[in-house]
């Protein structure tokens, strides 16, 4: 069964009526995209359309031709939802602009998430290509309630100051519970948590703020303690004890070789009834700060790894002993080639799981790949190439899944989707030509094959071009203020 299939929910009515009733022949309209490959994976239609843009709104989705203010020739092209990217770390403008030229629509950061919520939300208004979003994050919680009134410095991360932590009392985490309510109610989409990074945080905190997160009918989106199934039964065990919806986070990594076993065990839990979904990035490394607690004395044996698998993308340098001691100290983002492709791509063609690229953001232009190659990478290398999972599967994983994994969200009812009153957040690419450039070594090179990218009716690609000033990303809010 196709994960189009299994996963289909009934379709907005509004939506409905895209196929309804065929476009008035004199209206004309901002912006109409001609004789492409329409595919939606929300509806599973896949044939020749042309696709009317008004207001921001996808307004016309008819056989016939269409006019327009701006048309645009996409024949032999695939025209689909724009990408959603639940987990997304960089938010420089940089970091965004190589996101759309991946496809990607709305970036969000799901799993550490940030707080405060509000002024987060306010800084990107009117300076981001893509939509954007967040949790509030436990991590900044639990630092504040541990040193109430401090800020975490603009130059770190939460990860690297949060290891140190002991553990809570009900001061704490009563200071805990009430910072991620007001993040609740700033916007943020769910309560994120990397418990990997604090390793003090108990069992019993852990479930005491996913009761935040049951309490406002939102998922907890989770970095697991450590890697391997044991990991992924205490966290599971939480949701089924307070009721919260789940998400576990880049499951080819906290998964290493137990993968196949968790899959099968996140297949019997929904099929038993919890709200549990999963994501996967296509890489066989992954990349956090050094100076996290995740490399805390006994790290090799806990992620089966040692110096040599570690890279400082700065330099492109495998670390020794000196070098990781000296580059812990300092602090900043390493690669960690720690898994097996057999298990990413078992993960990547696993029906119902999501990609997400989990992003970090580039440090002059070096980082990761997979902030910028992620949707490119699974369309070129695992449809394409290797005929993993077929193309409408793949795009089902980047659009409406997770689309509907935040349907208590009003802002995503409208995306995901190709159907009339959508939002015009459309990626335009060569399915023939798509692929991913950058690399280990050059991390920040853009996409190939993606020919435009529309958010909100406005093109912020065109041509495979960046349109630089093009910044119509908004906020993408648990409720409206």
């Amino acid at each position: 069964m196709s994960t189009t299939t299994r996963f289909r929910l009934p379709v907005v009515a509004a939506f409905a009526l895209a196929f309804a009733a065929p476009a008035a022949a004199a209206e004309s309209y901002d912006v109409v995209l001609a004789g492409g490959r329409v595919m939606d994976p929300a509806t599973g239609l896949d044939a020749p359309r042309n696709i009317g843009v008004n207001g921001g709104k996808i307004a016309a989705v008819a056989e016939t031709a269409l006019a327009g203010k701006v048309v645009v020739n996409v024949a032999g092209l695939v025209v689909a939802p724009g990408f959603i990217d639940l987990h997304q770390h960089g938010f420089k403008v940089s970091d965004l602009e190589l996101k759309a030229q991946d496809g990607v629509t709305t970036a969000l950061d799901m799993e550490a998430g940030n707080s405060p919520v509000g002024p987060w939300l306010a800084e990107l208004e009117g300076r981001a290509p893509v939509n954007f979003g967040t949790t509030v994050g436990h991590l900044a919680a639990r630092f504040h309630a541990f040193r109430p009134g401090a800020v975490i410095p603009k130059e770190t991360t939460v990860l690297g100051l949060v290891g140190t932590l002991g553990v809570a009392r009900e001061p704490e985490l009563r200071a805990m519970e009430s910072e991620v309510q007001t993040g609740l109610d700033e916007g943020a989409l769910g309560v994120g948590f990397g418990i990997n990074y604090s390793p003090a945080a108990t069992t019993a905190e852990i479930e005491r703020i996913f009761r935040v997160a049951a309490r406002n009918r939102v998922p907890a989106f989770v970095h697991v303690r450590t890697n391997g199934i044991g990991a992924m039964r205490e966290v599971i065990g939480a949701a089924e004890t307070t009721g919260a919806p789940l998400h576990i986070v880049h499951v080819g990594s906290s998964g290493a070789r137990d993968v196949p076993a968790i899959l099968d065990l996140i297949d019997a839990k929904r099929k038993a009834g919890l709200d549990l979904t999963t994501e996967v990035y296509p890489y066989i490394a992954g990349s956090t700060r050094l100076e996290s607690a995740i490399f805390d004395e006994g790290w090799q044996h806990r992620l089966q790894i040692d110096y040599a698998d570690l890279m400082w993308p700065v330099t492109g340098e495998r670390l020794t002993k000196d070098s990781f001691d000296r580059y812990r100290r300092q602090g900043g983002w390493v690669v960690i080639f720690s898994m097996k492709e057999e298990n990413v791509a078992r993960a990547i063609a696993h029906p119902g799981v999501i990609i997400a690229s989990d992003a970090i953001p580039y440090v002059d232009g070096a980082g990761h790949p997979r902030g910028a190659g992620t949707f490119a990478r699974v369309l070129g290398r695992y449809v394409r190439e290797q005929k993993l999972l077929p193309l409408m599967d793949a795009l089902a994983k980047m659009t409406i899944l997770p689309a509907r994994r935040l349907d208590h969200v009003p802002a995503m009812q409208a995306k995901g989707r190709i159907a009339v009153g959508a939002d015009a957040d459309i990626t335009v690419f060569d399915p023939a030509t798509v692929i991913d450039r950058a690399t280990f070594t050059q991390g920040s090179l853009p996409s190939a094959g993606i020919a435009h990218v529309l958010v909100h009716g406005q093109f912020v690609v065109r041509g495979g071009e960046r349109i630089k000033e093009a910044l119509p990303g908004r906020a993408v809010r648990r409720a409206t203020p």
